[in-house]
């Protein structure tokens, strides 16, 4: 997730369970070109393994390019991003731009396959839009290429991330192929993570935006789908411990100027369903120090009760 899956935010989810992670999506371009700011996004640890790579680009040499330089780290796997809807990166052909054509994907893959010993996958997409489904062609291409696996948005570009995930095509998918297909699309709780396991017959999820203020999901959605047990959601000490340690790691990282900034959306994601908590987010969207950020987020241990019901209604 590009601008959110920084070292910090994976150690945090690490914590609670999360088994495999990745780096913010990386441009090749920009790798290729020795961008400090890129090289910064590959920033790991070796308790932060196992761990994927996602690469942006369209270009076979630049893609190799690239991939030569990702060999210098340790990463699990390298995977294409043939799924980003954002105008600006399908505008120059790349993310979900390449659905459109299926051959020219699979030919891509298949050069970055032969290039390194490292298992390549790729994500995709249900397909350009409604009139455009073209993900089984996808996979199809993929598999062929040689790649390990294929993660799948059961959402069209056009979508973005509104509107219904399309369950069928992902099972249609998982059919088609005989390669791992990991499912990806409103992963939001434990209940829709097994109804995606179960009405697509998917070999894993993905968690994306369900972990956004809430690492607990990587443990809740373990225990839901080994027992059917619904944990209890944390309170508001532990919000705030995780808050703190978050913030700690944010400072570590970027710095006591950029921390605290950086830290601020996800000050919005853990408080969401807080009630009252409009006036300490608009505070802690203009805290520029570790202490006074630490401050706000003290004040939520002493927060209204009864606040979990409207974070599992969302």
């Amino acid at each position: 997730m590009a601008g959110i899956s920084d070292l910090p935010f994976r150690m945090i989810n690490r914590a609670f369970g999360c088994q495999f992670a990745f780096t913010e999506m990386i441009s090749a371009r920009s790798l290729v070109h020795g961008s400090k700011k890129t090289e910064d996004m590959l920033s790991t640890t070796l308790s932060d393994k196992p761990l994927g790579v996602q690469l942006l680009g369209d270009d076979p040499g630049i893609m190799q390019r690239a991939m030569d330089k990702l060999l210098e780290y340790d990463f699990a796997l390298m995977d294409l991003n043939a799924a980003c809807p954002v105008k600006k990166v399908t505008g120059r052909g790349e993310g979900a731009s390449l659905l459109k054509e299926p051959r020219k994907l699979g030919k891509l893959l298949q050069i970055m396959v032969r290039h390194v010993q490292v298992p390549i996958t790729v994500k995709i997409r249900a397909g350009w839009d409604e009139a455009s489904i073209s993900a089984r062609d996808a996979a199809h291409a993929a598999e062929d290429a040689g790649v390990k696996g294929l993660f799948i948005h059961g959402r069209t570009k056009a979508q973005g991330y509104g509107g219904k995930v399309d369950y069928q095509i992902i099972k249609t998918v998982k059919q088609s192929v005989a390669i791992p297909v990991i499912a990806s699309g409103d992963a939001l709780s434990p209940q829709l993570i097994k109804r995606m396991f179960d009405e697509t017959g998917c070999d894993g999820v993905t968690i994306a935006r369900g972990s956004l203020g809430n690492p607990w999901i990587f443990r809740e959605a373990s225990e839901f789908l080994k027992s059917g047990t619904i944990l209890q959601r944390p309170g508001l000490d532990e919000i705030a411990d995780t808050m703190i340690r978050h913030l700690a790691s944010c400072m570590g990282f970027y710095g006591e100027t950029i921390g605290p900034i950086v830290f601020r959306k996800f000050f919005a994601w853990y408080t969401r369903g807080i009630p009252d908590i409009k006036p300490r987010k608009e505070r802690a969207f203009t805290a520029r120090t570790e202490a006074k950020m630490k401050e706000i987020i003290e004040e939520l241990r002493t927060a209204e009760r009864g606040f979990s019901t409207s974070r599992d209604a969302q």
